[in-house]
């Protein structure tokens, strides 16, 4: 099998990448490195550019005539930035993936899966979901999402194009075998936070302490990336099954465990030699109080469940932070 990676030189896309290769799967990586690294597509066939560049995309599948899927990555992922620039991440998520899908209608490409987002979701009053949980979405960002599934599910109704979207929730962790990780230096997450506060020494801020959880702080499900590339594999060699004929359907990925932020300060600070304090602040732009995954339609129609815990994917990206710099060749 071969397979064309959209966004494959991401953290999660390469990640995925490298599962692939791992389960005798070639990846083929397209990503235009607006926030990839050309150092996560080493080795691998790259093909530098957007996924809306048409002819682009024509000339990846006359090269590779043998691709039997697109995982379709490509994205701007960050919740406060889409705040601050909805017309960009409109732009870059949403008007592109219109003319991806086209390209790849076009050139006879019928299974895709879609990386969507659990952020999509209103949680009920116990902060669970299921794929059957109301959608309203709380940031741009999250609203993306939410039109790309209903956009694809549209096109899916009446082309030959099939569309799986997994729903992610909060991937943390790093490939174990430290090939691919967070491409940032300072990621954006509570937990790439948690790092860097470790790192300098000072308190972790806790943005949010007056969402309805147990301990005022935002809660969220925690599964470990390559947990997530191990389900796009899983997804891969189900696709068929799974969506026989036309159509889409949409599966949630995560572990069922809600997990708070500050819960996750406490299994840090069990992981570290040297304990993180932290201090209250105010929510970010978009920020939600969350939600965790009661569904387990991924295991009945994948085969697919977590393997990794919240300390191993803690643990993970610490050593992925350590070698970071030697891995990409210096800050970013």
């Amino acid at each position: 099998m071969k397979v064309l990676i959209a966004g494959g030189a991401g953290y999660i896309g390469s990640t995925i990448a490298s599962a692939c290769s791992d389960a005798g799967i070639t990846p083929v990586v397209l990503d235009n490195l607006v926030t990839g690294r050309r150092e996560f597509a080493r080795g691998r066939a790259f093909h530098e550019g957007d996924i809306a560049d048409g002819p682009l995309i024509d000339r990846i599948f006359a090269e590779h005539p043998d691709i039997d899927a697109v995982v379709h990555c490509a994205a701007l992922i960050v919740v406060p930035d889409s705040v601050a620039d909805p017309v960009g991440y409109y732009r870059a998520n949403v008007a592109k993936s219109l003319e991806f899908a086209g390209h790849l209608l076009r050139n006879g490409c019928t299974r895709m899966i879609f990386s969507s987002s659990a952020s999509i979701y209103s949680a009920g009053a116990d902060l669970t979901v299921d794929e059957d949980s109301p959608v309203d979405p709380q940031s741009p960002y999250a609203r993306t999402k939410a039109v790309c599934e209903a956009m694809f599910a549209d096109i899916a109704a009446t082309q030959p194009l099939r569309v799986l979207s997994l729903r992610y929730f909060n991937p943390v962790g790093a490939d174990p075998k430290l090939r691919t990780g967070l491409q940032l230096r300072r990621p954006s997450h509570a937990l790439g936070k948690m790092i860097q506060a470790w790192e300098e020494g000072v308190p972790f801020q806790v943005t949010g302490t007056g969402y309805p959880t147990r301990d005022g702080s935002g809660i969220r499900d925690y599964v470990h990336v390559w947990d997530l590339a191990a389900a796009h594999v899983a997804a891969l060699g189900a696709f068929d099954t799974v969506l026989p004929a036309a159509g889409s359907l949409a599966v949630n990925l995560g572990t069922g465990t809600g997990t708070t932020v500050r819960e996750l300060l406490d299994a840090f600070n069990q992981v570290v030699d040297t304990p993180v304090s932290s201090v209250d602040a105010g929510a970010r732009p978009g920020d939600a109080a969350g939600a965790y995954t009661r569904s387990d339609r991924a295991e009945r129609l994948l085969g697919w469940r977590p393997r990794h815990s919240l300390a191993e994917g803690i643990r993970h990206s610490l050593e992925w932070a350590a070698v970071r710099e030697d891995v990409l060749g210096g800050p970013a």
